[in-house]
């Protein structure tokens, strides 16, 4: 086992979740984001797929740790663990697939269940690069909603609006463990703890089957 690092290098480590049906694209969106930082491939989600990914935000190194959930129904179980302890979860449809966004309110009753009550969610309406005449869900739908939960909405493409929403979401985060650090909640992993990954990169991808 790697020895620990004396000193992070990192202001926070914020575990972020995508969540939705099989199909809606999102191992594609964890590519996107990390175009440019590793060249990977996905294949079909089998249980989780992770990565990990070190911004700057506001002044601060954000190390993100995102966490790519299977979507099928026999993976569910599985999923569900992973909700403990996550900060964060995108919530992704397909615009293309009206039954995927139907199923969004399953997943938030999921959330709601397994999930921190204070953990920030956003709403992804993906592949809305695709031909108009594909379109499934309305723009507006999505909108209305991501306001009905109270949650921030995007529609991403390949190359579109990708980066804008894990860096919202990681804003968020940061402003809520900001102004509750002198709670010592149990979720904020502070700088100067060891590090258990190790290494200097910006980003190492981890896969797991049926849990690490």
């Amino acid at each position: 086992m790697m020895a620990a690092r004396a000193q992070a290098d990192y202001d926070y480590l914020i575990k972020l979740i995508l969540v939705g049906d099989n199909g809606v694209g999102k191992s594609g969106l964890l590519l996107r984001f990390s175009e440019g930082s590793f060249a990977t491939s996905f294949n079909t989600t089998i249980g989780i797929d992770f990565l990990i990914r070190t911004i700057e935000l506001e002044g601060k190194r954000i190390k993100l740790q995102i966490w790519d959930t299977a979507g099928q129904e026999r993976f569910r179980t599985i999923t569900t663990a992973y909700y403990r302890g996550a900060m964060g979860i995108l919530l992704v449809y397909d615009v293309t697939d009206e039954s995927s966004f139907n199923n969004i309110r399953s997943w938030i009753r999921n959330i709601e269940q397994h999930a921190s009550d204070n953990v920030n969610k956003i709403l992804v309406g993906n592949k809305a690069d695709m031909d108009e005449s594909k379109r499934a869900v309305p723009t507006s739908k999505g909108q209305a909603l991501a306001d009905e939960y109270g949650i921030k909405f995007f529609e991403t493409g390949a190359k579109t609006n990708v980066e804008q929403v894990f860096f919202t979401i990681a804003k968020d985060i940061k402003q809520r463990l900001s102004e509750t650090d002198t709670k010592a909640e149990p979720s904020t992993i502070k700088i100067n703890q060891p590090d258990a990954a190790g290494g200097k990169g910006e980003l190492t991808q981890k896969s797991a089957c049926c849990g690490c």
